[in-house]
């Protein structure tokens, strides 16, 4: 183990401890110590970022034996996912203790996903992609079902965990016969033998098991089962976590596995995506529209935004892995925003999950409402907020690359989209008023709720710049 070793994946190793010791601590007080240890693990994720930012090693290469990659990709991904994890972390404290479920477990869960999804994005060997991905599921399997008291979060863990072992056979098998075929699991010496194939069918075979796992780790249809019955059962924070950073985490394995892996079977492995895209993109507007449940709602919305997003990575390009990241690091952005006004929804008998109890909130709370309505504006794609211009990258990058039809099929989803997010918004503007929620839901959601919604609306200014040429310098380092 070299320093260049131990510098690539510092932010990992010392997660790692810190978890550890945490776990040590909170076994032994005979009171949950849950903010406390919520708080330390929140200050480690930062401190993991700073380490992930500032002590990068300078250039670009490989650690432990090629099994990793160092590079702008996989230190943008890894960034942003820490940040998910603290939002959605501290977001999860007041909810926790009013639910009592208040156990010091739950951070640390928090930081060991987080371990296997830097692991995850900065991997470059099929073996070191599978030890992140389990990680990570490990994780969440758990977490979805940590409300042990509730019959929907049981069932969300046990669903979670049947399917999610039914994808990492898929995703092992298709890598088994991709290392039959290769000889090798690294991806550079992968796409080496697939360069001097004429005719790879083994790798193709394998290739199509592989896309089907990573595809239901993203929530692709038609892989999508899982997701809304996931996203509804799980506790409010859980879910918040399940929609910002294993989503990201996910789509940046996914880009550089087909772009490194595989870039010389580019004709084969497109026509595939292309049908995934479109299907996530059908399935998520045309399912939204009959959902009364918020939760659910934002499950077929997230299923929609994989598919806008793996429009970018269909194209096969630099300037369509730039939309990937771009249009990833926004729907982090606004997802969490999202997460954060459906938080709010509480009443003091408990939380209200159903688009109903939204009913007149512009009279009741038109601070909330307000956040309901730009956050909504911005995923549907309307302008000048910033999810549009998610949308304009990785459709100019499709438009380029000439998948004019694809292109048609997202356009034509985002306006059907544009219906369902109206509608709840109908709903809040003008309907007869409901009950009104409970206004003390902790500071750091208020904060999260805020903040999302002014960069939402006032991205155009001060984010778009600066993102599209980070975003450009990580794709960069892929090709």
């Amino acid at each position: 183990m070299t320093q260049t070793d131990i510098a690539a994946l510092a932010p990992e190793l010392f997660l790692a401890i810190v978890a550890m010791l945490l776990l040590v601590i909170g076994v032994s007080f005979k009171r949950d110590r849950m903010r406390e240890i919520s708080l330390v693990a929140a200050v480690a994720l930062f401190v993991a970022l700073v380490i992930g930012v500032v002590g990068a090693p300078a250039e670009a290469g490989f650690a432990f034996g090629k099994s990793f990659a160092i590079d702008a990709f996989g230190s943008l991904g890894r960034s942003l996912i820490l940040i998910g994890g603290i939002i959605a972390l501290l977001m999860s404290g007041r909810f926790f203790e009013r639910e009592g479920l208040g156990r010091f477990e739950y951070p640390i869960l928090v930081m060991l996903a987080c371990i296997g999804m830097g692991l995850m994005v900065t991997a470059h060997d099929l073996v070191t992609l599978y030890m992140g991905i389990e990680l990570q599921s490990l994780s969440l399997y758990i977490m979805a079902a940590f409300n042990r008291n509730s019959r929907r979060s049981t069932e969300a863990g046990l669903k979670y965990f049947v399917l999610g072992a039914l994808s990492s056979g898929l995703l092992l098998y298709g890598s088994s016969l991709i290392y039959g075929f290769t000889g090798s699991t690294s991806f550079d010496e992968i796409a080496a033998v697939a360069a001097a194939s004429q005719n790879p069918i083994g790798l193709t075979f394998g290739l199509v098991f592989l896309v089907a796992g990573l595809a239901f780790k993203v929530s692709a249809a038609p892989f999508h089962m899982w997701t809304p019955d996931v996203y509804e059962g799980s506790p409010t924070p859980v879910t918040a976590f399940f929609a910002a950073a294993p989503k990201v985490a996910a789509m940046f394995l996914f880009v550089r596995v087909m772009i490194e892996g595989f870039p010389t079977v580019l004709d084969q492995w497109q026509p595939v995506l292309w049908l995934i895209a479109a299907l996530s993109m059908i399935v998520g507007a045309v399912s939204a529209l009959v959902q009364t449940n918020i939760k659910r709602l934002m499950a077929y919305s997230s299923i929609g935004h994989v598919g806008y997003a793996l429009i970018g990575l269909t194209a096969g390009t630099e300037a369509g892995v730039s939309g990937v990241v771009s249009y990833l690091a926004i729907y982090l952005l606004m997802t969490l925003g999202v997460f954060a006004c459906i938080l709010s929804m509480r009443r003091p008998e408990g939380m209200a999950e159903n688009i109903e109890d939204l009913a007149g909130l512009s009279q009741t709370q038109p601070g909330l409402a307000w956040a309901f309505t730009i956050l909504f504006f911005s995923l549907a794609g309307i302008p000048p907020f910033l999810g549009f211009f998610a949308k304009l990258a990785v459709f100019i990058a499709a438009v380029e690359a000439g998948l004019y039809y694809l292109v048609v099929v997202g356009v034509v989803t985002s306006v059907i989209a544009t219906f369902y997010y109206l509608s709840v918004l109908r709903t809040i503007w003008f309907a007869d008023p409901a009950p009104s929620f409970v206004r003390d839901t902790g500071s750091a959601v208020s904060a999260t709720l805020v903040g999302s919604s002014l960069l939402v609306a006032v991205g155009i200014v001060i984010i778009v710049g600066p993102l599209y040429r980070l975003a450009e310098i990580a794709a960069q380092s892929l090709f």
